[in-house]
Parts: C-alpha cells; sequence; structure tokens
C-alpha cells in the first residue's frame, strides 16, 4: 500500500550548496509547511481498499515534489527519471529512499493520477492561496488581472491534416482488429494515397486545392464505411469482451471526429461558408482545444486563462476558461472568488483595456472596492472611473507586473503549451504549473 510520507528520514538527504541546491532546500521547507495539499494528493494516490501489505512504491508525498520538479525543470519523464538517479539533491529534494529510482512509467503513471481538480483545490480552493491570505503573506492592497492563452500541443491545423489523420487513426484500428479484437476486418487501406493527396493540398495553390480536396473527401467517406461495417462485424460476431468494447469505443470516438472533419471541410473548401470557430474542430487528439483570437495578434490554439496576481507577484486567482469569451465578462468572476473564498477584497483593482465597461466599474464599486482602474480607459473615461490622473498611472504601472508574472509562468513552468494529453490533462498541467509558481515565489521570498 503506497504511504503518504516516509516517517523515517534517510542518512543520506544532502542538499548542494550550489545556488540550486539551497533554493531547493528552501522549497523543500515550504512544502513542509503546507501539509494540506499533500493531503489533498495523498487522497487521489493513495487507495484504501489496497491492502497494506507488499511493495510500498513512491510515497504520495514524493509523487507530490517530483511533480513540482519537473515543472520547474520543464524535462520529459524519461529525464526525470536521470536526473532522480544521478543527483543526490534531487533524490533529497523529493524524499525517495535510497533503494529506489523511479523509471520514466512509474513517474509517469503516479504523477498523471493527480486529478486537475485536486491541483486546483491545492492551488486556491482549499490549500496554499488561503493559507498564505490567513497568514498575511499576500496583500490585497491591490490587485491585477489580465489573460492569456495556454496552447495545446498540437499542429497547427489544417482540413487535409485532419482528414488524413482521421483516415490514418481509422485505417490503423482496421488494420489491428485481428490483434485487438480477435476478428479480422477485410478493408482496403486508403492511408498512403490519402497521405500523398494531403501533401500535394498542403503545398498547392488555391485553384489546384480545390481540383484536390473533392479527392480527399472521397477517400474519407470511403473510410467511414467501411468504419461502420467493421463496427457492425465486431457487435455482430464478438463475445462482448473488455478488449472489444475497447477497441468499439475507440473506433466510435475517431469516427465522430471524422465526421465533424468532412462536414466542415465541406462547408468550408466547397461552399466557401464561414464556419464560426465555436463550430470547428482542430485536432483528433486533442478535440478540446478552443481557436482563440486576441485583438490583431495571430490566431492561437488553447485555451484561455484568466488571473490575477497582487503586489508580490503571487497568483491569486486563476480560471481556465471553454471557448472564447470576452475580457468584460471575465472581471467580476475573480472579484467574486475573492470575496466568496479567500474572504477578502483588494482595495484597488486594476486590468487591461479589455476589460473595460462602465458595468464593471459601477459593479466593482458597489463590491466596495475603492479604485477601479482600466490601463486602457477604452469607452471608460477617468471621470468615470472615479480616480485622478495620478492614481491612475501608479495603478497603470502597477498592472504591467502582471505581464511578467504570466511570462514567468510560462517560460520557467511550461505554462506556454500544455503537454499533457486530454481536456483533463490539459487542465492538470496547467493547475501543476500554476501551484509550482506559487510554491517556488513562496521559497524565494520567503526569509533566508
Amino acid at each position: 500500500m503506497r504511504e503518504t510520507r516516509h516517517a523515517q528520514a534517510s542518512i543520506f538527504e544532502h542538499y548542494s550548496n550550489h545556488e540550486y541546491g539551497i533554493k531547493l532546500q528552501k522549497l523543500s521547507e515550504v512544502l513542509d509547511r503546507q501539509p494540506e495539499i499533500l493531503n489533498l494528493v495523498a487522497a487521489d494516490l493513495i487507495d484504501a481498499s489496497v491492502s497494506a501489505v507488499g511493495r510500498t512504491g513512491l510515497s504520495a508525498e514524493s509523487v507530490l515534489r517530483c511533480l513540482v520538479l519537473r515543472q520547474q525543470l520543464g524535462c520529459s519523464y524519461e529525464q526525470l527519471a536521470f536526473h532522480l538517479s544521478d543527483s543526490v539533491t534531487y533524490r533529497t529534494f523529493t524524499r525517495l529512499p535510497a533503494q529506489l529510482s523511479p523509471s520514466r512509467s512509474c513517474l509517469q503513471s503516479t504523477i498523471r493520477r493527480i486529478t486537475p481538480e485536486t491541483l486546483e483545490q491545492a492551488h486556491q480552493d482549499q490549500a496554499l492561496t488561503r493559507n498564505l491570505m490567513r497568514e498575511g503573506v499576500l496583500s490585497m492592497d491591490k490587485l491585477r488581472i489580465d489573460s492569456t492563452v495556454v496552447a495545446s500541443h498540437i499542429a497547427p491545423p489544417s482540413d487535409s491534416q485532419l482528414l488524413n489523420d482521421g483516415v490514418r487513426v481509422i485505417s490503423r484500428l482496421l488494420a489491428k482488429s485481428n490483434a485487438d479484437t480477435g476478428l479480422k476486418i477485410r478493408f482496403t487501406d486508403k492511408r498512403k494515397a490519402s497521405k500523398s493527396l494531403a501533401f500535394r493540398i498542403f503545398n498547392a495553390k488555391k485553384a489546384a486545392k480545390d481540383e484536390l480536396y473533392p479527392d480527399l473527401l472521397k477517400i474519407a467517406r470511403l473510410v467511414l464505411k467501411q468504419a461502420d461495417r467493421g463496427q457492425r462485424q465486431v457487435l455482430e460476431g464478438g463475445d462482448g469482451s473488455a478488449a472489444q468494447q475497447k477497441w468499439l469505443d475507440a473506433l466510435a470516438h475517431y469516427r465522430e471526429l471524422m465526421s465533424r472533419v468532412i462536414e466542415q471541410t465541406e462547408r468550408r473548401v466547397i461552399q466557401g461558408e464561414r464556419v464560426p470557430s465555436s463550430d470547428k474542430l482542430v485536432s483528433l487528439f486533442e478535440p478540446h482545444t478552443d481557436i482563440i483570437v486576441k485583438g490583431f495578434r495571430d490566431v492561437q490554439y488553447g485555451h484561455k486563462i484568466n488571473l490575477s496576481s497582487e503586489v508580490s507577484g503571487f497568483i491569486t486567482a486563476l480560471t481556465i476558461e471553454e471557448g472564447n469569451p470576452g475580457d468584460k465578462t471575465l472581471f467580476l468572476p475573480i472579484l467574486d472568488f475573492h470575496r466568496s473564498v479567500l474572504g477578502k477584497l483588494p482595495c484597488a483593482v486594476v486590468a487591461d483595456g479589455g476589460y473595460a465597461s462602465q458595468a464593471n466599474v459601477a459593479a466593482g464599486r458597489a463590491m466596495g472596492l475603492k479604485h477601479v482602474v482600466f490601463h486602457k480607459p477604452v469607452g471608460v473615461s477617468l471621470t468615470a472611473m472615479g480616480v485622478k490622473s495620478k492614481t491612475f498611472n501608479a495603478l497603470r504601472h502597477f498592472r504591467a507586473g502582471v505581464e511578467g508574472n504570466i511570462s514567468e509562468l510560462k517560460r520557467a513552468f511550461g505554462a506556454a503549451k500544455a503537454k499533457w494529453k486530454g481536456h483533463d490533462g490539459f487542465k492538470a498541467f496547467v493547475w501543476a504549473s500554476a501551484l509550482s509558481y506559487n510554491l517556488v515565489r513562496l521559497a524565494r521570498l520567503g526569509p533566508d
């Protein structure tokens, strides 16, 4: 049975005198002062129904510390496994027993068992942020709000590549049907032809693309028919085993996505229709991905996150949004979170110009905020905000700091692109980055 933590400290624990070793030692002390985080993580990792005898494996504490270390290093699980086997400082920080060197697969399977809901609670709802508020570490004199986009781990999408992906994945499932279900499904393999057409479309000019797309769509529809035939064959001739059901679920999943890709390609390419972003599918492997356009900047593929930070740079609130909501609608939820969960509102709040509206100013004032400022007074004058130019400039300069907070979150903790698979994986990665960011900042700003 997995333990929450190893009660006996190792006599071989040692932190390097290097600057980075000293930082990890301070971070370790910070984690020791946050037992609520460990309790939340342990609830995900420890199964009470498992017998208390036999191999214990990684403790919940070691898994949590491996997660925080990985977010800082920005490395793969293979590289993390090497560092843990090679570095005494890293082993000391993660509190690994002397005889244990976790493999890549062990690290991946245990870290990914921590749910996004648990990491969210650990970051703000039940643990770290509330503790910092209670201890007086967080300052609520001023608060700054901004939004950014965390990218999904996908290639830049195109209709031709999506069609080819669908042909490739469904054909592969049909080709492996005998091994996966025990039933051999006869089908015409169109993967080579599909790949060739997709490549030609990608490199062709507009007129040539219009001529090639119908051929690729024809192949895609043929593959769908073959998938339907294979599905019926397994349903009628199978024994209903778990392996067959898993294969059927995968086939149904990709068939539905392939149908959506065919429909949007016909609407966009054949009929020349402007398809709304909310109706578009940009990846078969990360179908949750949203299309985000902020201002006149490039199109981004991922999810918008809305966050706030205080004077010391701690992230006090963070939300992962669905779709591409306007920033104006994301202003009040941040304030509501501070009032209802953290129990305290800031004296002054400043946000990007995209949040600016007279309704938000009025709502903030009604909550009891002294100043509500938008750094670009778009449609809201200084008079309407009720602030003098000196106060406006001071808060505008303070707001610039949130750009640095976002930059550090992305650059130093990997939040530029969420690399874990699936929607839950995306959310867990973002929350892990935010949690690690606040823990490291607390260690950095703490007493020497």
